[in-house]
């Protein structure tokens, strides 16, 4: 195999190969006689080899210097590879040439050179790569020449993007003379030296959802909460009439299974904190709904209290939220006989404080900070979104506005960029909404199409802002926030079978989001940075 390999020899290639002791001082003394290749002739001083394929091996053990080859003696101290037709230099192309200092390739048709082509070289001084196709060079492809005085890397035009990033760092901290490195692109650097900029102000780093776990059962909600410096998540299991607990384990780096409260066709489990107090309100759709509480002797969830049976008949969200001091959460019913209820916790327990409004079938409740004041969101399959306002006299909520031309939504979620309320309306049928809060009213800032969407969450990660879009029809598509266009833009689509929610979870200074399926496994995505400069 050649060291080097090209785009073929033909009858016209030349290898010459000329050897001399001490780098060129002075002539080996050959101690025994040397089979010559076949597809060269020796003479007592030289190889010369027409057409041959590669480099030949069979050389003298002490030969110190090599003129137009390169074959794998320790002692060489210099290589000569001008003018030939060689494109790529692979890794560990000059594996054994310990004491090389000299190393010339130029002149030759070189478009990629792997990362580790020059491993080993720690006595090289000169490298001359000058002449040949180069657009880039693989990242710290320079990292093991330690002795290396000077580059020259002339009569190439590099691609001076992110890919060329680590070379514009490597240039201004290495004490090599190197050459001028020519920028052929991208516009902003066209026709300048790589040397000469003084700032590099691509951005070179972006996003991935990359599958990290896959947890072999169906969900349809999933809620995420921290306890005594632990991670934990909650996840509503109806097929399998469970309300799953997860722990973060930080040795094994995954969620494992801590508790299961059993129950009816689990729809919910959303947890709440108060003081050091852990409880999960557990909706059901038969059975009644309850609320479970942590028990440290027991290390385990057991019942604390019931919900009113009369008052919830088809739960389809929970919502918590804090006013003031007082905490409260929404059950959203979506049954015609159902009322959506707020429950307030008196320090004893939680007991229905408010009774919304009856015969709208909601879907859906945002607790949501408009202007410094509190207000509920509630969608409904039977009217367009209403927004409800708390009374601070009365201590309750009272009809607001509402949010017209949305009929049939079936979630409101909202969320904050720069200081700006945004709120989306996922629509099974029809286009889902962006709104923007403009001080009197939510305005339209962008359409999504999404037939058959039952889930449109918004969340973000390390002021990355994404959305994301679950159907039942088609792919689910993960939106990222344009900052330029002030839109978001399709970033990623990923294949969850009947998605039901995403809910983003951190941990251990990594971040994952979980796609909970109505129909397949449900999937844990984990939020990387990718660097473009590798």
């Amino acid at each position: 195999m050649a060291l080097l390999r090209g785009s073929g020899c033909s009858g016209g290639s030349l290898w010459l190969l000329v050897l001399a002791a001490a780098c060129l001082l002075q002539r080996a003394q050959v101690k025994k006689p040397v089979r010559c290749p076949g597809t060269c002739s020796c003479t007592k001083e030289s190889i010369i080899c027409v057409g041959s394929p590669g480099v030949p091996r069979i050389v003298p053990s002490d030969i110190s210097s090599l003129l137009a080859g390169g074959p794998h003696l320790p002692s060489l101290c210099f290589v000569l590879l001008n003018s030939n037709s060689f494109t790529v230099i692979r890794d560990d192309a000059f594996a054994g040439l310990f004491h090389l200092e000299y190393l010339f390739i130029e002149g030759n048709k070189i478009e990629t050179i792997s990362r580790n082509a020059f491993r080993g070289l720690r006595d090289l001084t000169h490298l001359s790569l000058a002449n040949n196709q180069l657009k880039a060079l693989p990242r710290d492809v320079f990292s093991d020449l330690d002795s290396l005085i000077e580059l020259d890397l002339r009569g190439n035009k590099f691609e001076c993007d992110c890919k060329a990033k680590w070379l514009f760092l490597w240039l201004k901290m290495t004490n090599s003379t190197v050459s001028d490195v020519l920028c052929i692109g991208p516009a902003d650097y066209q026709d300048k030296k790589l040397n000469d900029v003084t700032s590099f102000d691509y951005e070179c780093t972006t996003t991935d959802f990359v599958v990290h776990q896959i947890l072999p059962y169906q969900s349809v909600s999933v809620d995420t909460f921290n306890s005594k410096n632990d991670v934990y998540v909650a996840i509503a299991q109806p097929n399998m009439e469970n309300c799953m607990v997860l722990e973060w384990d930080h040795i094994e780096m995954n969620f494992r299974s801590y508790d299961n409260i059993t129950g009816q066709s689990i729809v919910g489990c959303k947890a709440i904190l108060i003081d050091d107090q852990v409880f999960v309100v557990v909706a059901q759709l038969f059975g009644g709904s309850h609320i479970y509480k942590y028990d440290e002797s027991w290390t385990k969830f057991v019942k604390f209290q019931d919900i009113e049976v009369s008052r919830i008949s088809k739960p389809n969200d929970i919502e918590l939220f804090q006013i003031d001091s007082e905490r409260f959460f929404v059950i959203a019913d979506s049954s015609k006989a159902g009322l959506s209820t707020v429950y307030k916790w008196n320090n004893k327990g939680f007991y229905s404080y408010q009774s919304l409004h009856e015969w709208f079938r909601d879907t859906d409740a945002e607790f949501v900070d408009i202007d410094g004041k509190s207000h509920l969101i509630l969608s409904s399959r039977s009217q367009v979104p209403i927004i409800l306002q708390w009374n601070k006299s009365t201590k309750k909520f009272v009809p607001h506005g509402e949010i017209p031309n949305m009929e049939d939504v079936l979630a409101v979620k909202s969320f904050k960029m720069e200081n700006t309320l945004y709120i989306t309306l996922t629509r099974f049928i029809g286009d889902s909404r962006v709104m923007k809060w403009n001080s009197k009213q939510f305005v339209e800032i962008q359409a999504l199409p999404s037939r058959g969407a039952m889930t449109l969450q918004p969340f973000s990660f390390k002021n990355n802002h994404y959305l994301a879009l679950g159907s039942d029809y088609t792919f689910s598509q993960i939106y990222q926030w344009d900052n330029e266009k002030k839109l978001f833009r399709l970033f990623k689509e990923i294949y969850v079978q009947a998605p039901r929610s995403f809910t983003a979870v951190s941990t251990d200074r990594r971040d994952f989001f979980f796609a909970s399926s109505f129909k397949g496994n449900t999937q844990i995505f984990e939020h990387i940075i990718v660097d473009l400069s590798l």
